[in-house]
This record gives C-alpha cells, sequence and structure tokens, in this order.
C-alpha cells in the first residue's frame, strides 16, 4: 500500500527515477495507464512512482529501461543508485567494498552470515527483528540480501571463506522446515570451488584456547589487494583500515579458524543437523 511518508524519505535517486520516468512518458505521449500496460503495472502503481507515493521498485526500473529507456540505459543506471539507498545507512560503505572484494574471510556467532541465507531464512530473521518494519520493507531488504548472491558467480571470481559457530545452526527462524532448508543451502555452497565452509564446534573452549568470545568479522581483501575489517554490532558498522588493527583482526581469524571443524567434519555436520529437522 502507497504510504505518505514515502515522498518524505525518498532519496535523490528514487526522485531522479520518478522524475524522468514522467518526463519520457509525456515525450512518448503515453498516459499513465498506457504505460502501465505496456510495462504490466496498472496506472496506479506509475501514478505512485512518479509522485514517490510508493518506492521504485527494482523491477519497475527494469521495465522502464526496455520500454522508455531507448537505449540510454539511464534506468540501468539508477537501479544501482536505487539499491543503494535502500540499504540501511550502516552498510552503504561496506556493500560496495563486499561487492569488488579479491577474498572474504567470514566469522558468524548469531545467525547464519547474509551472503550465505536463503531467502525464506531471511524473510523470517527480517521480520522478526526489532524494532518491527513494515511487510514492503521487509521484502526490500530481503530482495536486497538476495542480490547479494551474484558475488558468488562473479568473475572474477571471489575467494570466500566463511567459519560459523555451531550455535548458528542449531538456531531456528520461522520453521524448522525453514532452516533445514537454509542447512542444505550451506551444503550447496561449501561444494562451490571459490567457497570454503568451516563450522567452529560449541566445544571449541574446552580445548584450553578460545578465540571466538569477541563476536563476528568480516575480512575483506580488495581489488588493490588492501585489507580492511568491518564490524557490524548493534545497528552500528565500523569499517578499519588501520594496517595494525587489521593484523590483529586477521591473526585472530585464523586462530578462530584453526579452532575449527575441517572442511570435511564441517559438511558432515552440516548435513546431520538439516536431517534432524524438526
Amino acid at each position: 500500500m502507497a504510504r505518505s511518508e514515502n515522498k518524505e524519505t525518498a532519496g535523490p535517486a528514487a526522485r531522479m527515477a520518478a522524475v524522468l520516468a514522467k518526463r519520457m512518458r509525456q515525450r512518448a505521449g503515453l498516459t499513465q495507464e498506457q504505460l502501465g500496460a505496456r510495462m504490466g503495472y496498472s496506472g496506479a502503481a506509475v501514478s505512485a512512482m512518479e509522485t514517490l507515493a510508493q518506492p521504485v521498485s527494482d523491477e519497475m526500473l527494469v521495465k522502464l529501461e526496455e520500454v522508455l529507456g531507448d537505449g540510454t540505459g539511464v534506468f540501468e543506471e539508477l537501479r544501482e543508485l536505487v539499491r543503494m539507498e535502500k540499504l540501511p545507512q550502516k552498510f552503504r560503505g561496506y556493500l560496495p567494498i563486499e561487492q569488488k572484494a579479491l577474498s572474504l574471510y567470514l566469522y558468524a556467532n548469531q545467525v547464519i552470515h547474509g551472503l550465505f541465507q536463503t531467502e525464506r531464512y531471511a524473510r523470517a530473521l527480517i521480520n522478526g527483528s526489532y524494532p518491527e518494519t513494515t511487510p514492503e520493507r521487509v521484502e526490500e531488504l530481503v530482495q536486497m540480501r538476495m542480490g547479494r548472491k551474484a558475488l558468488f558467480d562473479r568473475r572474477p571470481s571471489c575467494m570466500i571463506e566463511l567459519v560459523l559457530d555451531e550455535s548458528t545452526l542449531r538456531r531456528p527462524f520461522g520453521s524448522w522446515e525453514i532452516m533445514s532448508e537454509q542447512l542444505e543451502y550451506l551444503v550447496e555452497c561449501a561444494g562451490r570451488r571459490n567457497v570454503s565452509l568451516f563450522v567452529l564446534p560449541l566445544d571449541a573452549g574446552l580445548k584450553g584456547e578460545y578465540a571466538a568470545d569477541r563476536g563476528e568479522l568480516n575480512l575483506v581483501e580488495t581489488p588493490e589487494h588492501d585489507r580492511l575489517v568491518y564490524l557490524d554490532v548493534q545497528d552500528e558498522s565500523l569499517l578499519i583500515s588501520d594496517p595494525a588493527k587489521v593484523t590483529t583482526y586477521s591473526q585472530r581469524y585464523a586462530k578462530i579458524r584453526s579452532q575449527a571443524l575441517s572442511a570435511d567434519a564441517s559438511v558432515t555436520l552440516i548435513k546431520r543437523l538439516a536431517g534432524d529437522g524438526r
């Protein structure tokens, strides 16, 4: 449902898309109903987009490019900008870095890492978070999270290593069916040549050393071979480039990795937990 507050919160890219769509529609001599019919939308949906009553969707931008773009690519260019505006503020600086990374070394200890979430798991997680958000915003966030998965198939490949705390494999969201599907997807991801997946067992601390007590972390190698650390805690984020600090985090990650199960043992555990679905 269109909401008046969207007119106040719409970002510059969404406003530009609305203005261009209206002007190019009028230049083509089309009514809102005629444009909507060509794109598979109602005239009311076109009106809501042009007046900013409803945020322009990624799918509508694709259709606008097909019908009004005339080979300019203008709406295609706006897609990335609109996507960035819809991201939580804390994540906007990190996402472009993640998507261009040469390698990622990740540790997650609360939930399955966002890059590895299924759509149903992500929806259950986001829908149940606090503060409560609207169904429309939930879907926006879910689709943006799914869009990050393009990194898996990017060329040149990004090498991704993920250590999951065992607790993330045992903490269900939505239903046990959703959780079993999520675990099966992790096994599928582990089969990719550019992905290495490890599980830090619940009893890791019994060995006398435990490097994972300070929470999750993300280590990034950029195309320029710089190394960065991204931390995300309680709706706050921090991007660290100081070499000395990055070295400390890298060493801590290496310790976490050394205390995890082997790749084969990790996948075996995940498969067993997937089969144990209630």
